[in-house]
């Protein structure tokens, strides 16, 4: 598998950082038009669980063949950061579609612009895994560092924050129904998007424990689409139920 130069890789990292602000700022304007906001105004769309199996899968695959190509992919802690990575998407690509109730539809202009998203993040999180990091950063002494294991606990934390999150959701709806409900229990006790901010937990524990640039930039491309939209989605919260909203903050408990 080709994997480019490193400057290239440095120069990818700089215009991703760069498009996150422009999308962080651009998505308190316009809502994408998917879930909660979906509108025609998109374009045609997709049966919603081939949209997510076909949006997310990429991260996946191309994930596993920069690992699969590398001389290093038998080095155990660049495997074990690798493990955790693969073990959101396949949940994320294969199990979540499966989960998914309703009839909704995905926008094909949504399911291009993630699956880009994630092929390209793939690449800049495997590349510095198994090409770009420096030889003998990560030993297997790694795996007993205090970023390591805090940032595994973060990671582990959002992850049961974010399907907990998700299985709330889901129960909202009994089949063939297309009403929106307000979610309560668990973290939706405290914001109206406690899913968003478990994944935000999640991504910001691997960043951490990876303790790299490539890790910082997914966390920091998480919340700049993260953040806007829970704002978008607390406004129509507010809209539709009114004071039932409460006091409950967008994604951060307790602060925004």
């Amino acid at each position: 598998m080709m994997i480019l130069t490193e400057e290239f890789y440095k120069g990818l990292m700089v215009v991703m950082a760069g498009l996150a602000v422009i999308v962080f700022f651009a998505l308190y304007k316009v809502r994408a038009g998917y879930g909660i906001f979906r509108s025609g105004n998109w374009g045609p769309s997709v049966n919603n669980r081939l949209g997510w199996v076909l949006m997310e899968a990429p991260a996946f695959v191309t994930m596993a063949l920069v690992w699969a190509f590398s001389s290093r992919r038998g080095e155990l802690a660049p495997l074990v950061m690798f493990l955790l990575f693969e073990l959101h998407y396949f949940q994320r690509s294969f199990i979540f579609p499966l989960l998914i109730r309703g009839r909704s539809r995905m926008p094909i202009a949504i399911l291009g612009m993630g699956a880009f998203f994630n092929l390209l993040n793939a690449y800049i999180q495997g590349a510095w895994l198994f090409y770009f990091a420096p030889e003998g950063l990560y030993t297997p002494a790694w795996l007993t560092s205090p970023q390591f294991i805090g940032g595994c606990l973060l990671f582990f934390i959002g992850m049961y924050i974010n399907l907990r999150s998700d299985a709330i959701i889901r129960s909202l709806r009994a089949p063939g129904d297309t009403r929106h409900y307000l979610p309560r229990g668990g973290l939706y006790d405290y914001v109206t998007s406690a899913n968003y901010f478990g994944e935000i937990v999640q991504w910001g524990g691997f960043a951490l424990l990876t303790f790299s640039w490539a890790g910082l930039l997914f966390f920091v491309w998480t919340a700049a689409n993260l953040v806007p939209r829970a704002d978008a989605i607390y406004r129509r919260y507010r809209e539709e139920f009114g004071d039932a909203v409460g006091r409950r903050k967008r994604i951060f408990p307790f602060l925004y």
